[in-house]
């Protein structure tokens, strides 16, 4: 056996390299010449072989990326981008009024729900731990000393406000011993009300409910505006600022008072704190819901409207459900949020803002996000909006509704969606005649007293925007009511929520507005705390809590 030989055996001592296989062993030929995995098809054959020359020619990989930024150079030059997709930003969140698709999606199955209770008689359930109250205003008996002077106070604003400065002014009077002289409503460019008190308010009623706590005149004595040429202008006028402690008016303005006889006070609205010592919140008190009564020609016409509301609620024991609702032009155009008007709407809005508010919204600097304003919850309800709150509450399309408003914004539009949810809605101009309404037509504070006192009366009354009509409205309904609103205030940032997603199915959208009824209910009574508005919340000011024994005894009287 010989030994293997290393050389060649041609004799030559330079050494030969093995042969190199023309193919990879896995490509060879097998038995029959059938191919491996060798390529078939033209494009793998190309493949094959621009990769071969790449393994063979390893510095072809440095003009790699060369070639590769020129074929996509080349590829984006024969391509036009006419054809490339546009993707548009989505909107903000609230930036879009969605509440009429949504009532589109939704309707279906809100008409078919039968699964819902009757809402008027399980809306208030919540009972309170600590009874219910009655009103317990205690009353002066006997003669008031020597009057200190007269004040005399101009009152601005709406119908409520000029409330809130008729009350304060009493409080003011009685905690001075000074002579209130009938305050004086001032004329408002927006509500362009000329009334006077005796036009709204029972006058003598007025004055005889306070005569053994404050002395109130109707006007000052001839002898004393001598001194001031019977001008007006001419008696010293006190600039208070807003919000001021009782202790200021003894301090200041008292010894002025005592030296001048007559002083004037003017504007006199929200002069006076929330805050004050029992002897002053008694006299707001009494004044709020004593001794303010609407003129006999007010109250007589608006009980009409009650009674008239209760007939047409005949098939729910005569309750019906009052709805405050703000969606006037000047409401719209103040809030700054977009409705679904386009163009026509924006240029409407700007105008009426610059109207109202000269300047006051096109300032420099000044941003407006209307998506914001909405998901903040301050933008006014729409009816639609309000329609598809209270059917998910729970009122089916039996139930009655008056709704107090001023004149909606485009209201053939806008109102149509609330009367198809509700067919059997009422105002002031379905109830009333013409000729009944003529006489508080032209006068938005008489018109506001109408609806004040048939929303008073109603089983339940809805807030949706805020303001001083609902917050003495609660605090009025407290005071009849056992210390209970029975008030629905919903949640309006939620509610926002609820109108932008176009996913939310009814069942879920009526599980939230059920929640927000019932936290109404549970909030329906409560105290008032430090700087609270007696106004709305008159527990414990101008309450008592009936106990168990008082209950006993008022039950045992004949």
């Amino acid at each position: 056996m010989h030994p293997y030989n290393r050389l060649s055996s041609s004799g030559h001592n330079t050494p030969s390299p093995p042969q190199s296989p023309l193919r990879s062993p896995r490509y060879r030929k097998g038995k029959g010449g059938r191919p491996g995995l060798q390529p078939r098809t033209l494009a793998q054959r190309l493949a094959w072989t621009l990769l071969s020359v790449f393994l063979r020619r390893q510095g072809v990989f440095l003009f790699a990326p060369l070639i590769y930024i020129a074929g996509m150079l080349l590829y984006m030059g024969t391509v036009s981008f006419d054809v490339v997709p546009h993707i548009k930003p989505r909107p903000a969140p609230g930036s879009v009024y969605r509440s009429p698709q949504l009532y589109e999606k939704l309707r279906p199955e809100m008409d078919s729900d039968n699964s819902s209770a009757d809402g008027l008689v399980t809306v208030w359930r919540h009972p309170y731990r600590g009874g219910e109250w009655r009103p317990c205003i205690n009353k002066t008996l006997g003669d008031l000393p020597e009057s200190n002077g007269y004040i005399y106070v101009e009152a601005n604003g709406g119908l409520n406000q000029q409330r809130t400065s008729i009350c304060n002014a009493v409080a003011v009077a009685g905690y001075l011993n000074a002579t209130l002289v009938i305050p004086n409503f001032h004329y408002h460019s927006i509500w362009r009300d000329p009334s006077k008190f005796k036009d709204i308010y029972d006058e003598e009623h007025f004055i005889s409910t306070l005569k053994n706590d404050v002395q109130v005149v109707s006007k000052i004595p001839d002898f004393l505006m001598e001194r001031f040429d019977r001008n007006m202008s001419n008696v010293y006028n006190f600039r208070i600022k807003a919000w001021s402690p009782i202790r200021y008016y003894k301090d200041a303005v008292l010894p002025k008072l005592l030296e001048e006889q007559v002083i004037r006070i003017s504007p006199f609205a929200n002069r006076l704190s929330f805050d004050a010592p029992p002897t002053v919140q008694r006299l707001r008190c009494l004044a709020n819901y004593e001794a303010l009564r609407f003129s006999n020609a007010i109250a007589t016409f608006a009980e009409t409207l009650v009674a008239r509301m209760k007939e047409r609620s005949a098939k729910n024991n005569g309750k019906y459900i009052a709805v405050h609702l703000r969606f006037e032009e000047d409401m719209v155009a103040f809030s700054c949020c977009v409705f679904d008007g386009g163009k026509e709407e924006m240029q409407e809005m700007n105008a009426a803002r610059e109207r109202g508010w000269r300047g006051k919204f096109t300032k420099p600097g000044r941003v407006i996000r209307p998506g914001a304003i909405r998901i903040n919850g301050k933008c006014p309800l729409t009816p639609l909006e309000v329609g598809l709150m209270l059917r998910g509450m729970g009122f089916d399309n039996s139930t009655s509704i008056y709704l107090a408003s001023g004149k909606i914004y485009k209201a053939e539009k806008t109102m149509a969606p609330l009367l198809e949810m509700f067919p059997l809605l009422q105002t002031k101009d379905t109830l009333a005649s013409m000729e009944e309404l003529a006489p508080f037509k032209n006068f938005s504070s008489r018109m506001a007293a109408i609806d004040y006192t048939v929303c008073l009366h109603s089983e339940v009354f809805v807030t949706t925007q805020g303001g001083n009509f609902p917050h003495f409205l609660m605090g009025h309904r407290r005071y009849l009511y056992g210390g209970h609103s029975k008030t629905i205030r919903p949640d309006k940032r939620k509610l926002a929520l609820l109108f932008d997603n176009p996913n939310i199915g009814w069942k879920t959208f009526k599980r939230h507005v059920l929640n927000m009824r019932s936290h109404s209910d549970a909030k329906g009574i409560e105290l008032k705390r430090p700087n609270d508005s007696i106004y709305t919340f008159p527990c414990p000011d101008c309450m008592c809590r009936v106990n168990k024994l008082e209950e006993l005894r008022f039950s045992s009287v004949p």
